[in-house]
């Protein structure tokens, strides 16, 4: 045996020598998957294949070139480095570089990123004269990407009844005429997009025996990482590569399958079986990376899955401590119990900021956990993405709300005046620019008066620019008597923001939404803590002003050194797979955002779910925390939660309790959680209880009970009667007229209002 051979254990050695034939290595999380793969790219060499005779293929460059450093690590880098290894993307591109002529292609063809596609379909959407709005060119390119990725061709789209009913329905029929348009203007320019990359392979291997032949004698050892992600094209064409020898490893974990809205179908490693019967299957089920609680809690959770490939993951490390548990009363307090908890972790134990990661399942909920953090003083860091309200659609509409503050904001408006596009363009815009300049006046002035400055643009332009005037102008006058949710939430819909990304309906515009409803959540919040400090005074309003003013604190906190490592980590669960953390909270874990509202339909999207659930709590070495608030804030309006469904499928001997802050009511008691049922009780983890609040010494009544004309009495205002009521449930309101200041408009569930007769 090779020395190196040495450093595995017995699971990773079988896996790794036994060379022939079709082999599937299931990689519990933790347990080395990697390393199989390397070591056995680098036995095959050590026993003299030809590394021109080994392709391994994987999901990323950076995955690619770990492996490649650790091959060479173990046997030099002289045969290493002539191995075929790399992205599905790179080494395709490659094999269409040599044999592309077949299907038409030059050897020097372009390659078209997604922003390249995206600009092309704009193109064809203008020349064909459609609605940009109704053909939005994400949306688009998405339909397009999703076609491909199944092997659907042009004509295949067009004759195929199902996709051109789904189309038809979406009010978006000429779609299918799109694509061949954008398909030859690709052609004419010898480009193909990132998609193209795997269909014209598998054309190259389909309609081209000698190519394919060509291939097969060529890549006699096939090696696939993260086998549960490939898509329909990828598994046909590593299905028709190995079509002659059978020579395939595939490594990989059918409870880590995330990526189905990505086209990552978990079928083609849970059929492996199927498609290779002499199969050997190798489990590699000892946990390096967690703790035994760790290990135990991700064991019973991807228990409760019934599309499976059967393992049980253990571990020698230590138990560690319990899971901790964190019930908060709303968004915004779990936030500030996740950031005490993180800076009483690292006071008690000096640890550094990079030592935590907090993962959440939409990029929405990182704003309420920024604000918890940045008031602590603990560096952060947003992984795979932008801090909140550096995010696009967060800054256009901030910079709305700057513009109806100060028309002399040029760069707020130069943002929004075509966002959402509304037709004025870069070419209006420098005839405004420059006839400002010429009256020495700023650019609004222009813009609302265009007749009083001669500014010369056509008629169609300049019914543009009075729409938009208007617009803002009817918000500048709501403003001085509405408070700052009532115009943002105004702001947010009659700008047409939220219908553009609404229509567009690509994962990324699903995204954006979720931001915008986020800070209308957090405008919402801001104004309602004026109102309860008043004991539910309604006329205490928090402006706009006020608002912006508070948000400009917060970013001017965001520049900081990009250089200092030394911060927490904020990604979502997506963005988390293939990384480790010592401490790691998972927050959100409610019903309808984790598991996501738009997953608990089938039971397919439902264990989806359930893995990406797996996949957070597999990320932790040392400690995990769970949290989840009773309260959210969802689009302005005040709502009750449930606690996840996960929750329940985690033994409660492995979790600490909190006393919790409050019970809300349920809105369905028949399903309740165990978590609710049993008596929280707190065990060996040093977590703080949420306080309690201290209770009044006298009760106030339940809203419920209050009718029009009772004698009430408020903390505040002493004794009044109630002579009108409003809304229902959190959101329920009156109008009380109190003998000492008159009329008062309450919201009930701040004012804390007590009958008296």
């Amino acid at each position: 045996m090779d020395d190196f051979l040495k450093k595995l254990n017995k699971e990773q050695l079988e896996a790794v020598v036994h060379t022939q034939g079709a082999v599937m290595v299931i990689a519990g999380a933790g347990s080395g998957k990697t390393r199989v793969l390397t070591y056995r790219i680098a036995n095959l060499l050590s026993k003299g294949v030809d590394p021109f005779n080994i392709l391994a293929l994987t999901f990323t460059n950076k995955a690619a070139r770990e492996m490649k450093e650790r091959v060479i690590k173990l046997i030099g880098d002289g045969d290493a480095r002539n191995v075929w290894m790399g992205t599905f993307h790179s080494v395709f591109a490659k094999i269409l570089r040599i044999e592309g002529q077949h299907l038409g292609y030059p050897s020097n063809y372009t390659i078209y990123d997604s922003s390249d596609s995206k600009r092309l379909i704009k193109t064809v959407i203008a020349d064909m004269k459609l609605d940009p709005k109704q053909y939005a060119p994400s949306f688009v390119a998405s339909r397009i990407s999703m076609a491909k990725s199944s092997l659907i061709g042009v004509e295949d789209y067009a004759n195929d009844p199902d996709i051109q009913t789904a189309d038809d329905s979406a009010r978006k029929p000429y779609i299918k005429e799109i694509y061949a348009r954008y398909q030859a203007r690709l052609k004419r320019a010898d480009a193909m997009d990132f998609d193209d990359l795997l269909f014209n392979t598998y054309l190259l291997f389909s309609g081209f025996p000698k190519a394919l032949y060509k291939y097969q004698q060529k890549f006699k050892y096939i090696l696939v990482d993260e086998y549960q992600d490939t898509n329909h094209a990828q598994y046909l064409i590593i299905k028709k590569l190995a079509a002659n020898t059978e020579q395939i490893c595939v490594v990989g974990d059918d409870a880590q399958s995330i990526y189905g809205f990505r086209g990552a179908n978990i079928s083609n490693i849970l059929n492996f079986k199927s498609d290779y019967p002499d199969f050997k299957l190798f489990k590699l089920e000892q946990n390096y990376r967690s703790t035994k609680t760790i290990v135990e809690a991700a064991n019973q959770i991807i228990g409760y899955n019934k599309d499976q490939i059967k393992k049980t993951v253990w571990t020698d490390n230590t138990s560690g401590e319990s899971i901790g548990y964190i019930k908060a009363a709303s968004d915004n307090e779990e936030g500030n119990l996740v950031a005490n908890q993180i800076f009483e972790m690292k006071l008690n134990n000096q640890l550094s900021n990079d030592k935590f990661t907090i993962l959440y399942r939409t990029n929405a909920q990182s704003r309420s956990l920024e604000e918890a953090l940045r008031q602590k003083n603990i560096a952060y860091r947003i992984y795979g993405g932008l801090s909140f309200y550096a995010r696009k659609e967060i800054k256009d509409i901030l910079s709305y709300f700057r513009l109806i503050i100060n028309q002399n904001d040029e760069d707020a408006l130069q943002r929004v005046i075509n966002v959402p596009a509304r037709g004025i363009g870069k070419t209006t815009m420098e005839k405004i620019i420059v006839c400002a300049d010429s009256h020495n006046v700023n650019i609004w002035q222009v813009i609302n008066e265009p007749h009083n400055f001669g500014l010369n643009v056509n008629s169609g332009i300049q019914t543009k620019l009075k729409n938009f005037s208007t617009m803002i102008n009817s918000f500048i006058v709501l403003n001085k008597t509405k408070d700052a949710f009532e115009v943002a939430n105004h702001v947010a819909n009659s700008t047409g923001l939220l219908k553009f990304f609404r229509d567009e309906d690509t994962p990324e515009a699903i995204s954006r939404v979720e931001n915008i409803e986020e800070l209308l959540n957090g405008i919402k919040e801001f104004t309602e803590k004026a109102i309860e400090k008043s004991e539910g005074d309604l006329s205490i309003i928090k402006t706009l002003d006020e608002f912006m003013a508070d948000v400009a604190l917060l970013t001017d906190a965001d520049n900081d050194d990009d250089e200092d490592k030394d911060k927490v980590t904020l990604m979502t669960i997506h963005a988390s797979k293939g990384l480790e953390f010592p401490h790691v909270f998972i927050v959100g874990l409610e019903e309808n955002l984790f598991p996501s509202i738009q997953s608990i339909t089938t039971r397919t999207e439902l264990e989806e779910e359930r893995r990406l659930f797996y996949v957070a709590i597999t990320r932790a070495m040392e400690t995990v925390t769970l949290s989840h608030a009773e309260t959210r804030y969802r689009w302005g309006n005040f709502t009750i939660t449930e606690p996840s469904r996960f929750l329940d499928e985690i033994d409660s001997n492995l979790i600490d309790k909190p006393v919790p802050h409050f019970s809300a009511p349920r809105s369905d008691s028949s399903s309740s959680t165990k978590f609710n049922q049993e008596k929280p009780v707190l065990r060996k983890r040093n977590l703080k209880p949420v306080a309690q609040k201290t209770s009044q010494s006298s009760e106030p009544s339940n809203s419920e009970e209050l009718q029009i004309g009772m004698n009430v009495e408020h903390v505040k205002f002493g004794s009044g009667k109630i002579i009108s009521l409003e809304g229902n449930g959190p959101n329920k309101k009156a109008t009380v007229h109190f003998n000492s200041v008159g009329n008062k408009n309450l919201l009930l569930r701040f004012a804390k209002l007590k009958i008296i007769s």
